[in-house]
């Protein structure tokens, strides 16, 4: 039997990507990144509904295409992977902190852990408006 769960996974978002640079967790009800999260919690439902997503268990890859006006960049480059990271593995390993004010949205997760990550990439784009674009593909294992 062949195998037909998508194995790459590309959506956009409108606006700036949830930033991780503290160690409160982006997760907590009323963090300053909580829209941001949403919004890419939404997006990546959206997207994972569409094209029957599962979560990957294999080795991924992350790109991550910034678009912002020129000159208004907002964060540095790991801020932004790993905000967009935390949010998109599997929420279930946060135990220490009550995450019920996501509803339903704390199910989305394109994989299962950060750990499974082998090749991230980013970059930026010149636009009027801030958006971004998330790529997560499984990455072919090696014999």
């Amino acid at each position: 039997m062949q195998d037909t769960r998508a194995l790459a996974l590309t959506f956009e978002v409108s606006g700036l990507p949830p930033v991780k640079t503290e160690a409160l967790s982006i997760f907590a009800a009323g963090h300053r990144q909580a829209t941001r999260v949403r919004a890419l919690l939404q997006a990546a439902c959206t997207a994972a509904q569409r094209t029957g997503w599962t979560p990957l268990a294999g080795p991924i890859e992350v790109d991550l295409t910034l678009r912002c006006p020129p000159g208004h960049r907002t964060s540095d480059a790991s801020t932004l992977l790993g905000g967009v990271c935390a949010v998109l593995q599997d929420k279930k390993r946060v135990a220490n902190i009550g995450l019920a004010h996501l509803g339903v949205l704390v199910d989305v997760a394109l994989w299962a852990d950060d750990r499974q990550i082998r090749r991230l990439s980013y970059a930026e784009e010149p636009a009027e408006e801030f958006s971004y674009q998330v790529r997560v593909a499984a990455v072919p294992t090696m014999v």
